[in-house]
């Protein structure tokens, strides 16, 4: 095999491994998408990868028999308050952990990242009990505080990389032009941080959104019910309502879809901003 065959059949492996690895990836999303718009006898017989014969009774029940949009706006406003709540404390936190050099800096860090790996089976109790001691249990607010506790310590670990990227003449030299040391955050580590907050900020949303083992111990209103909490609820047999469940899974998946397409460049920059210290 000559020199120029070698990279043709080089180049037709990797476009093969890339085909085979997309089927993989998308064929779940499309046979989720495909079952939302079959009928419950064709959900039932023997799987086909085409309808035969669609229908949009599925989201028709979701939507207006279950008011699946209500469970949507809660996923949002929750997910929405804990990122915006986690990056601007963990910012402040990682930022102090990355640039001050105190005495227990490295067990700090270190306490921060066990707190982060504890399992959240073994949390859900204790803060049940917690929150029903400070009257916030079956709220929106309560549901706040606790997703805060896996996702300040994931947070504030991803951004210190981040911020140690970050050569600190920049910040002397802007300090030494008068900014203070809360100035110089604002007005240079965090926008020299911009692809590793967006990234951090998209890891935070997507935790908060698709949490369900807290939001099943701390919810039981159904108008303070989170999107994945509602599709549960939805499993109330032995039989499963597939066409409904895939129509939301389709509507859940479709935020993160959104906002991961709109923040795709910031993502492949953000996944490596904290691996070289500058």
């Amino acid at each position: 095999m000559t020199r120029r065959q070698a990279l043709w059949a080089g180049r037709a492996a990797s476009y093969a491994s890339l085909c085979l690895a997309a089927l993989l990836i998308l064929f779940p999303v499309y046979w989720m998408g495909v079952t939302s718009l079959k009928l419950p006898r064709d959900i039932l017989r023997t799987p086909s990868l085409w309808p035969h014969a669609f229908t949009l009774n599925n989201y028709r029940i979701l939507l207006e028999d279950r008011g699946f949009l209500l469970n949507i706006r809660n996923s949002l406003m929750v997910a929405g308050a804990v990122t915006l709540i986690a990056m601007t404390i963990s910012s402040l936190a990682a930022y102090s952990l990355a640039r001050f050099r105190t005495r227990f800096r490295g067990a700090i860090g270190r306490l921060i990242l066990f707190a982060y790996l504890t399992p959240t089976s073994l949390l859900f109790i204790p803060l049940s009990i917690v929150m029903a001691q400070l009257r916030l249990s079956n709220s929106l607010v309560g549901l706040v505080l606790v997703y805060l506790t896996f996702a300040l310590p994931l947070a504030t670990w991803l951004l210190q990389g981040y911020f140690r990227g970050v050569p600190r003449e920049l910040e002397e030299q802007g300090m030494i032009d008068g900014l203070s040391r809360l100035g110089a955050l604002v007005r240079i580590v965090l926008p020299l941080s911009a692809p590793g907050l967006a990234a951090v900020a998209i890891f935070t949303f997507t935790g908060a959104w698709n949490e369900l083992l807290l939001a099943l111990v701390l919810i039981s209103s159904p108008g303070a019910r989170t999107a994945p909490l509602a599709l549960n609820d939805l499993i109330t047999s032995d039989t499963l309502p597939w066409g409904p469940l895939m129509a939301g899974a389709v509507l859940s998946s479709l935020p993160l879809i959104v906002l991961y397409f709109i923040a795709q460049r910031f993502m492949v920059q953000g996944l490596t901003a904290g691996s070289v210290k500058g």
